[in-house]
């Protein structure tokens, strides 16, 4: 008869903390939270108090948007709960991604083509002030070039900001008006 072991054959996964690696934590700044992200101009501004905490959340939207639009992945928060009623096939998911697109195209028409240049620097590319410097004001002294971005990126996260919040307000009243009126008995 043969031996029988004890011990599974497949053991299973204990969770592991995917932070950054040792090396990636070394050359950058972290946020404290779970899960740890890069430290971006955003979060230097507010720490600054240079911008208010919505425009930091509309920076954080306008990322999150892009990364699915582009990337095709949404990571969402500890306390989420999914719709259970919808279902995505591939048509669905890709529409859902074209629609993320579309609210993309509508920032950039109300900020205009340098205020998506400027967001793209600040989240995509994670440049620091200091490198949009040359980039964007190659005619002035560095630390000149650094304050100005540092403006207009707080200018311009602000306007982010208040985007956003018309859009919601259209939304609601749009909702609003649809909504029927109790009739008077």
């Amino acid at each position: 008869m043969p031996k029988v072991s004890a011990r599974p054959r497949y053991e299973i996964p204990v969770a592991v903390d995917n932070g950054p690696t040792p090396e990636r934590a070394a050359k950058s700044v972290f946020t404290a939270g779970r899960p740890a992200r890069e430290s971006t101009v955003v979060d230097a501004l507010l720490k600054a108090q240079e911008i208010t905490q919505e425009a930091a959340n509309a920076a954080d939207k306008w990322y999150r948007t892009w990364v699915f639009a582009y990337q095709g992945y949404k990571e969402f928060p500890e306390n989420h709960s999914g719709n259970c009623e919808i279902r995505h096939d591939d048509l669905s998911w890709l529409m859902t991604r074209a629609d993320a697109v579309g609210y993309l195209h509508d920032v950039r028409k109300a900020l205009g083509v340098c205020g998506e240049v400027r967001l793209k620097a600040m989240l995509l590319e994670k440049l620091s002030f200091t490198q949009m410097a040359p980039i964007f004001h190659p005619h002035v002294s560095p630390d000149l070039g650094r304050k100005k971005s540092s403006a207009q990126c707080s200018l311009l996260l602000e306007q982010l900001s208040e985007f956003y919040a018309a859009q919601r307000k259209k939304k609601h009243d749009a909702e609003k008006a649809c909504t029927p009126v109790p009739l008077a008995v």
